[in-house]
């Protein structure tokens, strides 16, 4: 794997790193009834055969369910102790592909600020960490690491695996960065959203509108239900996410071609 500590020597997992994995591993998969609940939505954007990209698959849940649909899997995720996980859970699926690396506006190499104990909050965003850190949500967490890592682009991704049907961009405040490194439609998106950092997500909104004609959902928190009994113009999912409380819960936008 293309990685290597420097503020941290890469060795064995301490254990605050076991703690955290355990602690991703509990709130992504120990949920009764959220396995199936993330399958049955997939499906109204995946069938059998169909590429999805799981962009910063951390431990994998998501990716697991765009297997269980018969999806081929492409998972990005760039920390080596998830990505020795993810490999460990599906690398021996025919039809699942992990890439250890971020996703960014350009290809090379870039600084991961590293949570320990809470990893599934590292993020290549130092202006991200900073603007989330202020929050009573994040009061907790500390970016005790750095990192340096590969990083690839949306565009060199399509150029090597096709076109996905779905993608899944869950990068911690770097998504504009990676869809900057995008230079055509993709036909379904999702995006985490942070309601105090609103501006990225409204940043995100703009910049698929400059690649194609999005019609756009959003589900609140983890469970994945809509909020919206129907697709909706960039402006009106604008208008909705500016009135989220600040301290409100975390979701996604989703973007859709052809809606």
């Amino acid at each position: 794997m293309a990685s290597r500590m420097t503020d941290k020597k890469l060795s064995l997992p301490s254990v605050a790193e076991w703690l955290g994995l355990t602690r991703s591993l509990l709130m992504y998969y120990a949920v009764p009834g959220r396995a199936h609940a993330w399958r049955r939505f997939y499906r109204s954007f995946v069938s059998p055969g169909d590429l999805c990209l799981d962009i910063g698959a951390h431990v994998g849940n998501r990716s697991a369910a765009m297997l269980a649909i018969g999806a081929r899997v492409v998972a990005v995720e760039p920390q080596p102790l998830m990505a020795a996980v993810l490999l460990g859970k599906y690398g021996a699926r025919p039809h699942f592909h992990l890439v250890s690396k971020a996703v960014g506006a350009k290809a090379g190499k870039a600084e991961m600020l590293v949570s320990t104990r809470t990893p599934t909050v590292s993020t290549l965003s130092g202006s991200w960490a900073r603007q989330v850190g202020r929050s009573r949500s994040f009061s907790d967490v500390r970016w005790d690491g750095r990192m340096e890592i590969g990083v690839t682009t949306l565009d060199a991704l399509v150029a090597e695996f096709g076109i996905p049907t779905f993608s899944k961009l869950d990068i911690e405040g770097y998504e504009l960065e990676a869809l900057s490194g995008l230079s055509q439609p993709l036909p379904a998106i999702s995006i985490e959203y942070l309601p105090m950092a609103k501006d990225r997500a409204m940043a995100c909104v703009e910049r698929l509108m400059e690649l194609g004609d999005y019609a756009f959902n959003v589900i609140h928190g983890e469970y994945p239900r809509f909020a919206l009994t129907a697709w909706v113009s960039a402006s009106a999912v604008r208008d909705l996410i500016m009135r989220l409380p600040a301290e409100g819960r975390a979701g996604e936008v989703y973007a859709r071609l052809g809606v």
